[in-house]
Parts: structure tokens; C-alpha cells; sequence
């Protein structure tokens, strides 16, 4: 499995269309965790596995999806109903409740992985407003069937750093 998780666009369209360009032919799927600021149906949303967001006004994303990839049962929100900003404690419980190993999630536009009882969490960042850094990111997870490993790369496409998660 090799997945794209973005989020936090707000309402910048031509990056989505790169990184969809970017990666179309070495990723499985593109998920985006919220925020994009775009309806559904719209061309640079086509592609995306997307959830509903604070600042979504489209009400036909859902509020979170659970998507099987491969082995993997992904849980993904935007996070502003699960208060990720405080703690991972409520995502946790959520996913427990679906059977989730892999949970996605945006809303504080700070990047970083976390691998905590065997579910892997991950938050993108924000492709457009990122904080405690300058870099705008977006992820790229690996599942080798031993390994995670979490990517994450600015929007020109370079990687900026590796997690490995040993399962």
C-alpha cells in the first residue's frame, strides 16, 4: 500500500492537481483529510477519498470515511470533532471502534506520525498554512507488510524527512 494524505489546502487548487500529477503513477490512493475549501465535485477534488472539514461548506463530504487498502482499514476525519489539537486519546477510541490500524487526519496543520498500539497515525500537516514550520507538506505512507514508513515532502515534491514504524 502507498497512499497520499493531504490536507489544509484552503482553496489552493493547483497543488492538489501537481501532487495528483506528481505520484499518479507510483500511489495506490489520494486521500484528503479536510479543508480543501472546494466542492466535491470539483476537478481538483476528483481523485481524492475526502472527508468534511471546519472550513468545508459542501455538505456532501462525509465527516470521516474508513477506506480497507490492501491489509490496511484507514479511519479518516479532519479531526476538529475528535479535539486532536489536545490529544490523540478520542481518534483513538474512533478508530478502535472500526477496526482502523492507519488514522488520517488534519485540522492542525502540524505534520507528524505517531505509531501507538498498533494503529498508525498520521497528520499531513497543511499544503497551504503550515505551523511550527515554514515548509507546507503533505505525506506519503508505505506499508511494506513489516514496516511503515511515513514520508513527507513540501509541495514542489522534495522529501523533507522519514519516519520508519516497525508493525
Amino acid at each position: 500500500m502507498k497512499v497520499v494524505i493531504v490536507s489544509d489546502n484552503h482553496g489552493q487548487k493547483e497543488v492538489l492537481q501537481q501532487i495528483k500529477t506528481r505520484h499518479h503513477e507510483d500511489v495506490d490512493h489520494f486521500i484528503h483529510c479536510g479543508d480543501s475549501e472546494l466542492p466535491l465535485k470539483s476537478g481538483e477534488m476528483n481523485g481524492f477519498d475526502a472527508v468534511r472539514g471546519n472550513c468545508d461548506f459542501d455538505s456532501n463530504y462525509p465527516e470521516q470515511l474508513t477506506k480497507k487498502i490492501e491489509e490496511n482499514r484507514l479511519f479518516v476525519t479532519h479531526g476538529h470533532l475528535y479535539q486532536v489539537k489536545s490529544s490523540l486519546l478520542p481518534l483513538r477510541y474512533a478508530a478502535e471502534e472500526v477496526g482502523a490500524n492507519v488514522v488520517c487526519f488534519g485540522h492542525s496543520h502540524i505534520a507528524g506520525a505517531e505509531y501507538l498500539d498498533g494503529i498508525l497515525f498520521v497528520n499531513p500537516g497543511s499544503i497551504a498554512l503550515p505551523r511550527m514550520t515554514r515548509d507546507k507538506t503533505y505525506a506519503i505512507i508505505e506499508d511494506t507488510n513489516l514496516v511503515f514508513f511515513v514520508h513527507y515532502y513540501n509541495e514542489k515534491g522534495d522529501r523533507l524527512s522519514s519516519h520508519t514504524f516497525k508493525k
